[in-house]
């Protein structure tokens, strides 16, 4: 029988005993092979680009670009790419933030060791793990929005600027099931155009506050 290849993985983590112990500990780990490691989002994204991991582990705050930049900028690029945040921040706002950027996935430092691993392998076979607490907090918090999961991440986009033809590219769809997103969401909130639909959600708290700063 024919063993299952590896999964690759890049780390990207600002605090160098933090993700030096990781990568041994993955290392040593049965069906894992570390590509690489980095300690900030712009070297992150250039080793993404050279060894094209299977999973990127990315922490969020970090100088220079940070993770939730970094993953925006990844799978803008790269839709397909698969990154698990893993974090000690435990806010809505930085675990919203990052899903809407394209976060496979969002836990926290504080996980067990066997539950990261379980993550990892969930975020390779296209899942999208979270840690309970967090996952309680956004499912409690979504339940609130009127807008769908979908239309959640094309709003997300329509607040970093983009048109129908690049959210179309970013999901996968075509531009006009974009169009369709956006005209919904438009009509949900009431809005007489994206720019409006973008300040209502904001009002009503749709978006994250730090979305704001890259709103354009």
């Amino acid at each position: 029988m024919t063993a299952e290849p590896a999964i690759s993985v890049l780390i990207v983590d600002d605090h160098p005993l933090f993700r030096e112990g990781l990568v041994h500990a993955l290392a040593t780990e049965r069906g894992f092979r570390i590509v690489a490691e980095a300690g900030d989002g712009g070297s992150g994204l250039s080793l993404w680009n050279e060894h094209r991991p299977d999973v990127a582990i990315v922490d969020v705050s970090m100088p220079g670009m940070n993770g939730i930049d970094m993953v925006r900028q990844l799978r803008s690029a790269h839709p397909r790419a698969r990154v698990l945040m893993l974090t000690s921040s435990e806010e809505d706002d930085d675990a919203v933030a990052a899903l809407d950027a394209g976060a496979s996935g969002y836990i926290t430092k504080s996980v067990r060791y066997a539950d990261l691993i379980a993550a990892i392998r969930e975020v390779h076979a296209g899942g999208r793990p979270m840690g309970e607490s967090i996952a309680r907090r956004i499912a409690a918090r979504e339940s609130r929005s009127p807008l769908t999961l979908r239309e959640r991440e094309v709003l997300r986009m329509l607040c970093d600027g983009l048109g129908h033809v690049e959210i179309g590219e970013r999901l996968d769809i075509s531009e006009r099931t974009a169009r369709s997103h956006v005209a919904a969401i438009r009509e949900k909130l009431g809005a007489a155009n994206a720019a409006q639909a973008v300040a209502k959600a904001f009002e009503l708290g749709l978006l994250p506050m730090s979305a704001r700063t890259g709103h354009r």
